[in-house]
């Protein structure tokens, strides 16, 4: 039996995804929820796999009651029939166009394209009247000497370890870097075992000091700021603020990381280095957006981030998004911005316009929570002087080992002023993740702000399956 219903395509399912997904579906749209992922949950809630037999998952969560009822929303959802989850989908490009109707008018019509599986090279279609981007966040990177060194991983990749696999890196770690993601990947691996030798934070602390009102509007989170702090305070974590490190050390595996102290402008004060023993390092520098499927689409942006109105529209019609892409703010408001995306996709699709009355608990907790972030943002930036700890030596694009000092070579004497320059010049950004994990570094060393860079697809795509992108049978139901 055909299914009359608008169909509604959700890209991402994280917090945003899933939130948005639930809100749609219980207002009469039918909803397919893409994801990369084996399971639903994104990087927030992901869980440790099946056959690990995970006797307390919760463990690694907060905010876990909340994850339950999504999971059983959506559950119930696809034994109804309303939803279709469907998992390993890495999505590549989604195409609009207008299909005219009976009456004549032109409705838009979208095609989500994506590569099945953990090869990707199988193809998948999903065809859906609209489009929901959730497609989350991911992390800043800023290259320092030895940063290649095996032992050195990303805060979220420490923590996708534990969370996804149970697993450590090592036995005795080294939190750092600066933002708010420090301090839970820090309390998760001394609960699970592992001697944090320290907490390096380049923040000053005093910067939250002028920014008391934000913070005071949002005692939950200062709150669960604290609890952090307590924890980490009952392991006997050594907290350094004002500090970073300067160096990583080993040869086949990470062995020390040398730290020092920052004075006011973000320099490196000399005589305060010292030599930290580790086998880890966790470092992270805040979050990016990924917004590589909305420019496909064109969808304007502010800065690096999809600009929404109030009901999480882009200025592409038919095209909603929510959640970290459209600024980075952590699974709260995630939430709050996937139930009123949701909502609002659900009424217009079904030709009605829509309340806002109907989630104004949401929207108030989405003000306050841009607002919060907004504050931390400007407490957590990294170092303004950071590039000088880039030597010439220091690999900055790993994909191409580009170096710093060829980067500098193309800024100082040919004369580049822009990524795209230094990437025509040096190959910097050419390599499988193009420029998403060096970006922020090149833009800093050519001294230019970072810009979106628009790509034809979202992710490497076999020239296969492009020839057969025509040819590929829908994964969804055809309108």
């Amino acid at each position: 039996m055909t299914d009359h219903r608008p169909h509604l395509a959700v890209i991402g399912a994280g917090p945003a995804g899933l939130a948005a997904t639930v809100a749609a579906a219980a207002h009469g749209v039918r909803v397919t929820l893409i994801d990369s992922a084996a399971r639903a949950g994104g990087q927030f809630y992901r869980q440790p796999a099946t056959e690990l037999n995970a006797g307390r998952p919760q463990a690694l969560h907060h905010q876990w009651r909340t994850w339950e009822r999504l999971r059983g929303a959506l559950a119930r959802d696809v034994e109804a029939g309303h939803v279709t989850h469907l998992t390993d989908h890495h999505v590549w490009l989604v195409e609009r166009r207008l299909k005219q109707q009976a009456s004549g008018a032109d409705r838009n019509a979208f095609t989500v394209h994506a590569l099945l599986g953990p090869e990707q090279e199988a193809p998948a279609e999903v065809r859906a009247d609209a489009v929901l981007l959730a497609t989350g966040g991911y992390e800043k990177i800023l290259p320092f000497p030895g940063w290649t060194v095996p032992g050195v991983l990303t805060a979220g990749g420490a923590q996708a370890m534990l969370k996804g696999n149970l697993a450590v890196s090592g036995r005795t770690a080294v939190v750092a870097g600066t933002g708010p993601l420090l301090l839970p990947v820090a309390t998760g691996l001394t609960a699970a075992g592992v001697e944090v030798a320290a907490l390096v934070e380049s923040a000053d602390p005093k910067a939250f000091v002028r920014r008391t009102r934000a913070l005071a509007a949002q005692p939950g989170k200062v709150a669960e700021g604290a609890q952090y702090a307590a924890q980490l305070l009952c392991h006997r974590v050594k907290l350094l603020t004002r500090h970073a490190v300067v160096e990583a050390h080993g040869d086949e595996r990470l062995e020390a990381v040398t730290v020092a102290a920052l004075d006011t402008d973000g320099r490196v004060r000399p005589g305060t280095e010292r030599r930290i023993a580790c086998d880890t390092l966790a470092v992270g520098h805040g979050m990016l957006p990924h917004t590589d499927l909305a420019e496909t689409l064109g969808c304007r942006l502010d800065g690096l981030n999809v600009q929404v109105d109030d009901e999480q529209r882009t200025d592409v019609p038919g095209v909603w998004a929510a959640g970290e892409t459209t600024g980075i703010g952590g699974a709260a408001l995630s939430l709050a911005e996937g139930h009123i995306a949701g909502r609002s996709a659900a009424a217009r699709l079904n030709g009605t316009e829509p309340d806002p009355r109907t989630w104004a608990s949401a929207a108030k907790s989405r003000t306050g929570l841009r607002e919060f972030f907004a504050a931390l943002d400007t407490v957590y930036a990294p170092p303004a002087r950071w590039t000088d700890l880039v030597t010439d030596d220091t690999v900055v694009c790993r994909c191409e080992e580009v170096t710093g000092g060829a980067i500098r070579e193309a800024v100082d004497g040919l004369g580049a002023g822009d990524v795209r320059t230094v990437k025509l010049l040096t190959r910097a950004g050419m390599g499988w993740c193009q420029g998403r994990m060096c970006g922020p570094a090149v833009a800093g060393l050519a001294g230019c702000q970072l810009t979106p860079s628009r790509r034809p697809f979202a992710r490497p795509v076999p020239l296969g399956v492009l020839a057969r992108a025509g040819e590929s049978e829908s994964a969804a139901e055809p309108d």
